[in-house]
């Protein structure tokens, strides 16, 4: 049975749909979605639903999205009388905006959550990082959007800004322990495939098989000249690509790096969007819900086995778009990376033991990990 979306806005649901999909992917700044009715049947449409108007989606009663709608087409002819919606989540208007001021030197996160973000209505912000951590300040130039400036100040502290479906703007990074919520199987023969279609991408050009940063330069000679030598340097090795024998090697200098854990951050963080880049997995599968009955969002984690692939492995969700097409029907496209090599270096708060963790080893032992 078709999963029912509700778009409500001002107090007002609709959840009669001919076409819909939802977008959420951790590295576009805003989620997305689009609904259609191909035939209203001469209904006008409620004064509520109005470019700019607040909204909600939920999916069976689980909400998908807290955002806006953007634009609303209306298609009357002879024959029909069409609607498409469109909107995105709440970080659009940080996305939209420019910071509300000309320049801010030496800011912090707190500087850019106070004095950016919640002056454009983010009022619900959670920061998963330990607070120790979060040291880098950076400097705002005029004409910046609010999501360049938060995203800038997000990745000099190793984090990254999103927005979850209750529409609360979290900045932090994956919780890599948690356990997959899902195995996808394709087999030669057929038995147990619950994918309906699986694509594999590898790629070389991003790739590095080393990776070196040079911090601030300025050492200087007796004589008083510049050597040109760094004062920090970080060198990280892909131990992938070296055991190919494949030598692929980048060098950055970055001045912002002022001491050695910044260089060697730095130097991780280069790698690891390179490996990044090297591998997607792209699955569609039926219905929108994953293995264990949730709602498929990305930051999840996936077990992949595909013997016609070579691919046995768990993998990270990095994006997915539920959808209800009339061809297709229910279905989820699935965009995943390689495990662990996003957002390395967020240093989340220590977890804190809750009543019911011991059923994690029973779900372990479940998935066969």
């Amino acid at each position: 049975m078709p999963s029912d979306i509700t778009l409500t806005i001002g107090g007002l649901s609709h959840s009669l749909w001919d076409g819909w999909s939802v977008d959420s992917d951790l590295l576009t700044p805003t989620d997305a979605f689009e609904l259609e009715v191909f035939n209203l049947g001469g209904a006008s449409l409620p004064d509520a639903l109005s470019e700019g108007a607040p909204c909600t989606l939920t999916l069976d009663g689980e909400r998908v999205l807290t955002g806006t709608v953007d634009e609303i087409e209306e298609d009357i002819s002879r024959q029909a009388h069409a609607v498409r919606i469109t909107g995105r989540d709440r970080a659009g208007v940080l996305v939209d905006c420019s910071t509300p001021f000309v320049a801010l030197r030496e800011a912090s996160l707190a500087d850019i959550i106070d004095q950016v973000v919640k002056p454009l209505g983010i009022d619900k912000i959670e920061i998963r990082a330990a607070t120790q951590s979060l040291r880098r300040r950076v400097q705002i130039e005029p004409g910046q959007t609010a999501w360049e400036a938060l995203l800038q100040v997000a990745e000099a502290n190793s984090l990254w800004p999103w927005i979850e479906p209750d529409g609360r703007l979290v900045v932090g990074g994956p919780d890599y322990t948690s356990l997959p919520v899902a195995t996808l199987l394709l087999r030669r023969d057929g038995v147990g495939n619950n994918v309906q279609r699986l694509v594999v991408r590898r790629s070389m050009p991003g790739r590095y098989s080393r990776v070196t940063v040079l911090g601030q330069h300025g050492q200087y000679d007796d004589d008083g000249y510049d050597t040109g030598r760094a004062h920090t340097r970080a060198v990280i090795q892909d131990e992938t690509l070296a055991r190919r024998g494949i030598f692929r090697p980048r060098v950055v200098i970055d001045s912002a790096s002022e001491s050695q854990d910044m260089a060697t951050a730095r130097a991780r963080k280069l790698l690891a969007d390179s490996r990044l880049e090297g591998v997607e997995i792209r699955a569609v599968v039926a219905g929108h819900r994953n293995g264990l009955g949730t709602v498929w969002t990305p930051g999840q984690r996936v077990i992949v086995k595909s013997e016609p692939h070579k691919v046995d492995g768990t993998y990270f969700l990095m994006a997915r778009t539920l959808r209800l097409t009339r061809q297709g029907g229910a279905i989820t496209e699935l965009r995943l990376r390689e495990d662990k090599t996003w957002v390395l270096d967020a240093n989340p708060p220590a977890k804190k033991r809750r009543k019911g963790d011991s059923d994690a080893a029973f779900i372990q032992e479940l998935w066969g990990l």
